[in-house]
C-alpha cells in the first residue's frame, strides 16, 4: 500500500491546533505524532506553515445527474469540491427522474463509483406515494430521506399533512427537510405579480419567501418530529426567527432535531441583490443583515449544528433571465472552506470551530463510518490549507461545470493546496488526480 507522510503540519482537530506529522498508509491514517520522519514512505509532503483540516463533509449538494447534466454532473462537481477541500458530499434527489425508488438510487451510486473524485452518498426522495419504497432503504448505506416541504413542483412537493404524518411516524432514520410554506409562497407571489407585473427587482425574492414562510414550515416540521420522536434535520436555516426552534442544551450526539446553515446565508444579505441579482437567488431566500447575523450567532451557540453549501448550479443563460424565469441556486462547493476561513481572518470564529461545523459535527449527526476527524484508524480525508496565500476567484479558475460563481471578483486570503480523499492525493497545487475515485459513505446505524 502506498504511504504518504505529511510533516510539520498545524493539525486542526477535536478542539485544538497542534503541531505534528500524519502518516497515511493506503486509505487510512496510520499514525499521528510529533516526529514521524524516520518512517520509510513513498511520499513526503512538507506542510510547514500550513494547517491540516479534516476534509469538509457537505450534507447538501445538487449535482444534477441524471437528467440535467447541461448544468452540472457528478464528475465536474466532485472535482470542484475536492479542489475546495471537500472530501465527501451528500446529494439530493431532485434529479430527472427524481430518486424515488431503490433502483434509481442505486443507479446514482453506480454513476458516482465511476465518476466521483470525492466520497459520496445520496438521499432517497419523498413523493406523495412512495412511503413503502422509502422503508426498504438500508440506512447503513444511505445518508437519509429528503422531503421538499416547499419550493418544489409536481410529486417532489410533499406538503399534505396526512402524508407527512405517515412519513414522520414511520421512517426510522434521518429525515432532512426543505422547509418553506408553499401556500404562503403562492399567495405572496400572486400579490407581487399583480402589483408589479412580471419584471421586478430580485430583491423582492426575500419578501415573497419571507421569514413567516420559513418559520411556518420549520415549526410544523419540528412539531411533527417531537410528536413522533423522528430524527429530523432542517436544512438551510435562513431567518433569525427559526434559530430559536433548536436546542443547545444537550450534546449533539443526543439531539433528535438538528439544523444546518449555508454559506450563502452567512456571506450575503438582501443588500447584495442590487449588485448580484439572480446570481444569489436561492430558496430559501437570502434575507436581511439581521437574519444573517443571527444565523452566525446560532451556529456559535450550537443551536445550528453544521455548515453546508446547497450547491445547486444553473447555466448563466438560465440565471440571467428575469426574476420569475431565473431558477434558484448556484455553485459553492469549491469555495466553502475558504469562505468560512474569511470569518476566521475577521476574528469571528476559530479554526477548530470550522473543523467542528464542517466535518466533525456532520460525521456525528449522520453517524458516518470513520470519517470527519483526523484520527488513527480513520480514513485519510484531509485538506491542507495555506492561511496566507491570497487568490481571487475568476471564471478561469472555477471548476464547476456552469463556469460562474457568486464569489467572482472575491479575494480569499486562504488557499487549499492539497486534498486527500480516502488516502488518495486527489488535489495538489492546482492539479487534480482522478486516477482513483472516491468511496461510498457508510453509516454506523
Amino acid at each position: 500500500m502506498k504511504t504518504t507522510l505529511i510533516v510539520n503540519a498545524n493539525i486542526v482537530n477535536e478542539g485544538k491546533v497542534t503541531s505534528g506529522d500524519v502518516l497515511i498508509r493506503g486509505m487510512f491514517i496510520e499514525r499521528i505524532g510529533p516526529d514521524l520522519s524516520s518512517q520509510p514512505v513513498d511520499q513526503v509532503i512538507d506542510a510547514r506553515g500550513k494547517h491540516l483540516f479534516p476534509g469538509v463533509i457537505d450534507d447538501q449538494v445538487h449535482f444534477r445527474e441524471p437528467g440535467m447534466t447541461h448544468k452540472a454532473d457528478i464528475y465536474t462537481e466532485s472535482r470542484a469540491a475536492v479542489a475546495g477541500g471537500m472530501t465527501s458530499y451528500m446529494e439530493m434527489p431532485n434529479t430527472v427522474p427524481p430518486t424515488f425508488t431503490q433502483e434509481l438510487l442505486e443507479q446514482k451510486y453506480a454513476i458516482a463509483s465511476r465518476n466521483s473524485l470525492a466520497n459520496y452518498s445520496f438521499y432517497i426522495g419523498t413523493s406523495n406515494d412512495n412511503l413503502e419504497e422509502i422503508l426498504k432503504t438500508d440506512s447503513s448505506k444511505v445518508c437519509g430521506l429528503k422531503i421538499f416541504m416547499g419550493s418544489s413542483t409536481g410529486n417532489l412537493l410533499v406538503d399534505d399533512p396526512k402524508t407527512l404524518e405517515s412519513i414522520f411516524s414511520r421512517v426510522p432514520f434521518l429525515i432532512a427537510t426543505h422547509c418553506e410554506d408553499e401556500p404562503s409562497i403562492r399567495k405572496n407571489t400572486a400579490a407581487f405579480r399583480e402589483k408589479y407585473g412580471e419584471d421586478f427587482p430580485v430583491s423582492y425574492h426575500a419578501q415573497i419567501r419571507n421569514a413567516d414562510v420559513c418559520y411556518t414550515s420549520s415549526s410544523f416540521a419540528v412539531g411533527l418530529a417531537k410528536k413522533h420522536g423522528t430524527r429530523l434535520h432542517i436544512l438551510h436555516i435562513s431567518t433569525a426567527r427559526e434559530v430559536d426552534l433548536f436546542d443547545n442544551s444537550v450534546p449533539l450526539e443526543k439531539k433528535k432535531i438538528t439544523a444546518e446553515a449555508c454559506i450563502h446565508h452567512l456571506w450575503f444579505n438582501d443588500q447584495d441583490y442590487d449588485r448580484l441579482g439572480t446570481r444569489i437567488k436561492w430558496n430559501p431566500a437570502i434575507k436581511t443583515a439581521s437574519d444573517q447575523q443571527r444565523i452566525l450567532k446560532g451556529l456559535l451557540e450550537d443551536r445550528i449544528d453544521v455548515i453546508a453549501t446547497d450547491h445547486a448550479p444553473h447555466t448563466l443563460d438560465e440565471k440571467n433571465q428575469t426574476y420569475f424565469k431565473a431558477p434558484s441556486g448556484g455553485p459553492l462547493v469549491q469555495h466553502s472552506l475558504v469562505a468560512m476561513l474569511e470569518f476566521y481572518h475577521r476574528g469571528q470564529v476559530s479554526l477548530d470551530w470550522i473543523a467542528r461545523k464542517m466535518a466533525h459535527n456532520v460525521a456525528i449527526m449522520y453517524q458516518i463510518d470513520r470519517r470527519g476527524y483526523i484520527r488513527e484508524g480513520y480514513y485519510a480525508d484531509l485538506a491542507l490549507v495555506d492561511l496566507n496565500d491570497p487568490w481571487t476567484v475568476h471564471a478561469s479558475n472555477i471548476l464547476a461545470k456552469c463556469g460562474w460563481s457568486p464569489f467572482e471578483g472575491t479575494t480569499f486570503r486562504s488557499k487549499v493546496t492539497h486534498t486527500f480523499v480516502s488516502g488518495h492525493l486527489a488535489y495538489s497545487n492546482n492539479q487534480l488526480d482522478d486516477r482513483r475515485m472516491g468511496m461510498r459513505l457508510l453509516f454506523d446505524r
